[in-house]
């Protein structure tokens, strides 16, 4: 039986293909890590899946024998004719070349209303977080994420707190989903091979956040200046952020007032310490 790999480098040659690495082009060739995409992300005849970066469609056509519809955005036009010559089979496959952060995607998933929505791709690595953060931001209609972005970027978003990769994309990432990491991705499982490490993530959009908070978006500028300067204290940080109109000692006294040791650092704080710090500083917003 022929390889995946074996039949990526067919294609590749037979269309006389170029990657183009400023689209971040590198095409998953280990049949392993497909199934376990396809696993983790659940795929049932009433799902509208939405791929980013499709690639030659190894992963659209396994997709397409299990959903209702997918919908692959490719942003490289050379692709297209070769996508819709290799998946001219599966007529539930419709191909957008478009890009990612240009199409509204309330658009795609209004018209076809009733189906559950699923995003399963094989991200760009370039543009991983503007895509999820945009996704979950703007409350898009998403049951899940099932991605295969840089290992690091997975690790952050997955992280908990007092460890090395923690910071505010754990924070705002689990604010929003819930997340649980599929699989480490090596090098040699992509043509051609990248110069990072992958990982697959199952990101669950919770129905509502785990926390209540006054002011979503203040929360994320308590949040980022937190993370600013990670190895300076809370205070510093949020002195030097410029976001509240309060003096060291003010909010040194707000961290005493709710309990908190007043050097303690961004890192060691919890997604509800977040919340509660930032409604108790709402009322002192620059």
């Amino acid at each position: 039986m022929e390889s995946l790999a074996y039949k990526t480098k067919q294609i590749i040659k037979h269309y006389e293909f170029n990657f183009k690495k400023n689209f971040g082009q590198n095409f998953l060739v280990d049949e392993r890590v497909l199934d376990k995409i396809i696993s983790a992300a659940d795929i049932g005849e009433n799902d509208l899946v939405i791929e980013v970066g499709p690639g030659i469609g190894t992963l659209t056509q396994a997709m397409a024998k299990k959903a209702g519809k997918v919908i692959s955005v490719e942003i490289d036009k050379t692709l297209v004719p070769i996508l819709e010559e290799l998946l001219s089979d599966h007529n539930n496959v419709e191909i957008i070349n478009e890009d990612i952060l240009k199409v509204d995607l309330n658009d795609i998933i209004s018209a076809h209303p009733g189906m559950t929505v699923k995003m399963v791709a094989n991200l760009p690595y370039n543009i991983t977080t503007p895509i999820i953060m945009n996704i979950l931001e703007k409350h898009i209609p998403m049951e899940s994420l099932t991605v295969m972005i840089q290992k690091e970027v997975a690790y952050r978003m997955n992280a908990s707190p007092s460890t090395k990769d923690y910071g505010s994309l754990s924070l705002v990432t689990q604010y929003y989903c819930k997340p649980y990491l599929v699989a480490n991705v090596p090098q040699n499982c992509f043509m051609p091979r990248p110069n990072v490490d992958s990982a697959v993530i199952k990101l669950t959009v919770l129905d509502k956040p785990e926390v209540e908070v006054k002011d979503e978006q203040f929360m994320f500028l308590f949040i980022k200046a937190a993370f600013a300067q990670r190895r300076k204290t809370l205070v510093n940080c949020i002195y030097n952020s410029g976001i509240t109109s309060l003096d060291k000692e003010g909010i040194a006294s707000v961290l005493k007032e709710l309990g908190y040791y007043e050097r303690v650092r961004g890192e060691s704080l919890s997604l509800n310490d977040y919340a509660a710090l930032s409604d108790k500083m709402l009322v002192f917003r620059a």
